[in-house]
């Protein structure tokens, strides 16, 4: 029974040494014997000195073989082989105060790692403990506590002031005040209106409202973090490949020098002071340090990395794949342009598409209905509606049959239908036809715009030495290689289904550490593929984040450029300290070897060494040069107005282009009064907006940009909108002047419109990436 028990307790004692509860006391034992023992030599008594020295290094003889026994267990012949050799030698060569020097270097050692490492990973277990346990569900019968795991999709929960979403769901209520700091990194309150959808792990910073399940606990986006999290723990996280590298050549190269001094000098002392001064408790310490360190700080920004392995990669790799859809673009489709028959207006054509569309779960329908509302627009209640999945819906929409979706080809079709099919084709975007009593009455263009935050990412990623930027999707080869061209990508494959996704990411590990993107089931294999799968978190399905390595908890791609500069700032400081530790300790085993450096003077100086590289790493917790430059609070509100500004006037843009198109179909009543009302826009709407930028919001950013040049070409296509703007009034009064627009006007006035469409959506698209993407 004795026999099959001690292995058992081999193993109690290798896990209670790990637990970190023995560190502390180790170091209160061997701090008070060395200091008994120094009282002792003081006050004359040579003898007890030795033996309060002896008990202090016998003391830390069985914690540091508990310590190697765990790392044997794993398979890691750790260099904290070497300190047991030191203790046992200075034991043997009866050095008993070089041997208590080792004892308190190796308690200080341990206890400084299991310090840092709780430092660490303070946010991490942060996180774990934000987590929900309960929820409030309201029932007939009235409110009741139940655990979360009872709660099911359709539940209606009451969230009260200052408590944790339990899952994820949608408001009930007319509005909701949220923190959503423990998932974005933000400390910003965000309000979500009625049907908005909202994320567990956030915190209700206003008053009490109801929420609608829309997941359990266990498909909820918070459950999922934790899961991340609870891998991703300091406490369990592996010593890094990194510190196991140098470790494999450093301990038999300890031991050989020490070996070599012993047989050339004859002295085992000076085999002793070698093994003294190559123990560093462990020597890499610092590497994991610094590896947890950089672990912490990703937490903060809202990046959960599954363990430090994870993390060196990422500071390693050269090769980026992205998935086109949610994770480069914004993965909700808008409403790119309103094209109308010549007999109808833009705004009729959304006005009836929207309320036809009201009712249906596409995509394609919300993004209409929510530019109807955007617009002010007032929808009617539709009847007999029918869908028909791949092609679209059908019903009566005050009094009229309507339809909105795919139309035939036919042969029939109006010039102005060609025209939408052909600008779809160079826009890449997808078209949303309606029919009113089955004739053609307009058409919706709709497009999955970029993110705004894209192309700034890129740019730093590619900075931060990733040489090939590639798209992996299944969209259409149109769009795709639009988008691909606006973000400078090194190529594209598109149409590829989930098996073409993990072959080309098989293809480009061959040839440098891969990382790849993405945010939906059908990525969730080529995650899993990649050398480093990142997922997006915020809105991607739970099997993408369980495949993943890494899960950006916010609706950002930057953040992937934020944890690259992060990994590799921690990487490059674990091989600092690493490096730094060995050098010196390989300095004074060449002293200790011969003969200039005796064992106590030897344990001082390797108890330097080793708070100067553990103090080193605990660098990576403090934050590096940030990706994006930091703004003040009144900036970002005023980046947050400007940009919904941004939104609202996508009318606006769309006006201007429509009246061009008008003055080419016609120079009479119904083109005049679409320039009409395209100037009144202009002049009540637009002009204002660009006003405000130029004097509100530019001032603003020059401090954070580096000055006022840093706008200056901003200004200059402020400029340019009003001249063309000008231009146009100037038009419009020649024309009241002269009873109609007349020929000599037409092409000049057609320049201006299509010249101001053009420039406003390159003004928009710069201040939007340049600008807006600055803000969280």
């Amino acid at each position: 029974m004795t026999h099959h028990s001690f292995p058992a307790q081999l193993r109690r004692l290798a896990s209670a040494v790990v637990s970190g509860r023995v560190e502390p006391a180790l170091l209160t034992v061997t701090a008070a014997t060395l200091t008994a023992g120094g009282v002792a030599l003081l006050a004359g008594a040579g003898h007890l000195a030795d033996l309060f020295w002896a008990l202090g290094t016998l003391s830390a003889v069985v914690p540091t073989a508990g310590w190697v026994l765990a790392a044997l267990r794993h398979g890691r012949a750790g260099v904290d082989v070497i300190a047991v050799l030191a203790l046992g030698g200075t034991l043997a060569v009866r050095e008993y105060l070089a041997g208590a020097l080792i004892a308190l270097m190796v308690a200080t050692g341990r206890t400084l790692e299991s310090a840092a490492r709780r430092r660490a990973s303070h946010d991490l277990r942060a996180l774990l403990a934000h987590a929900p346990r309960s929820a409030r569900r309201r029932t007939d019968a009235g409110v009741t506590t139940v655990p979360l795991a009872d709660v099911a999709v359709g539940d209606l929960l009451v969230v009260g002031p200052g408590e944790v979403v339990p899952v994820d769901g949608r408001v009930e209520s007319t509005a909701a005040v949220l923190d959503e700091s423990v998932l974005t990194g933000e400390a910003l309150q965000v309000e979500r209106s009625r049907d908005e959808p909202v994320r567990s792990g956030v915190v209700n910073a206003g008053g009490a409202f109801e929420l609608r399940a829309t997941a359990t606990e266990r498909n909820s986006t918070y459950a999922g973090i934790v899961r991340l999290a609870q891998q991703a723990g300091a406490e369990s996280a592996p010593v890094v490949r990194l510190a196991d590298r140098y470790a494999a050549w450093f301990l038999p190269l300890s031991l050989s020098v020490a070996g070599a001094a012993w047989l050339i000098s004859g002295s085992a002392v000076r085999a002793v002071a070698v093994l003294v001064v190559a123990t560093p408790c462990p020597l890499l310490l610092a590497a994991p340090v610094a590896i947890v360190s950089g672990l912490s700080r990703a937490s903060r920004l809202g990046v959960v990395i599954r363990d430090g392995g994870a993390l060196e990669n990422l500071g390693r790799a050269r090769t980026l794949l992205l998935d086109k859809t949610g994770t480069l673009t914004r993965g909700r489709p808008r409403v790119l342009d309103v094209i109308a028959a010549p007999d109808s207006g833009p705004a009729e054509v959304i006005r009836l598409a929207a309320s036809l569309d009201q009712y249906s779960p596409h995509v394609l329908a919300q993004a209409i209905v929510d530019t109807a509302r955007e617009r002010g627009l007032t929808l009617s209640v539709p009847a007999d509606v029918t869908e028909e999945p791949g092609r679209g819906a059908d019903g009566v929409v005050d009094g009229h049959r309507i339809s909105i979706g795919r139309t035939g080809t036919g042969a029939g079709r109006p010039l102005w239908a060609k025209a939408v099919d052909n600008r779809a084709l160079l826009d890449g975007a997808a078209v949303a036809w309606l029919t009113v009593d089955g004739q053609l009455t307009g058409a919706v263009l709709l497009h999955d715009p970029l993110r705004r935050d894209a192309p700034r990412t890129l740019r730093h990623l590619r900075a931060a030495g990733f040489e090939r930027l590639l798209m992996l999707t299944g969209d259409r080869p149109g769009p795709a290689h639009e988008v691909a061209a606006a973000l400078g990508l090194d190529g594209v494959r598109a149409e590829l289904d989930p098996a073409g996704k993990v072959a080309a990411v098989r293809a480009e590990r061959e040839h440098a550490v891969t990382v790849m993107v993405g945010d939906g089931v059908n990525d969730a294999p080529a995650l899993a593929a990649a050398d480093i799968g990142v997922a997006m978190g915020a809105r991607g399905s739970t099997a993408s984040s369980e495949a993943a390595d890494i899960v950006l908890t916010t609706d950002r791609v930057d953040r992937l450029a934020d944890a690259v500069a992060i990994a590799q700032r921690a990487r490059r400081i674990a091989v600092q300290s690493a490096l730094g530790g060995m050098s010196m300790s390989l300095a004074a085993m060449a002293a200790a070897a011969f003969g200039l450096l005796p064992p106590a003077a030897g344990a001082l100086l390797q108890e330097g060494i080793d708070v100067a590289v553990i103090l080193n790493a605990l660098r990576a917790l403090r934050v590096g040069q940030a990706v994006r430059p930091v703004l003040s609070p009144a900036a970002e509100t005023l980046i947050h107005r400007f940009a919904a500004e941004h939104d609202d006037l996508q009318d606006v843009l769309a006006r201007v282009r429509d009246a061009a198109d008008r003055l080419s179909d016609s120079s009479g009543p119904t083109a005049l009064a679409a320039l009409e009302e395209t100037h009144r826009l202009l002049t009540e709407r637009l002009l204002p907006h660009e006003y405000a930028e130029e004097h509100e919001l530019y001032p603003a950013l020059a401090p954070t940009l580096g000055g006022p040049e840093a706008t200056a070409t901003m200004s200059r296509a402020h400029t340019e909108i009003e001249r063309l703007s000008r231009r146009i009034a100037t038009h419009l009064q020649l024309a009241h002047a002269g009873g109609g627009l007349s020929a000599e006007q037409l092409d000049d006035l057609r320049s201006c419109l299509y010249g101001l469409n053009t420039v406003l959506r390159l003004h928009f698209t710069q201040e939007e990436e340049s600008y807006f993407s600055l803000a969280p």
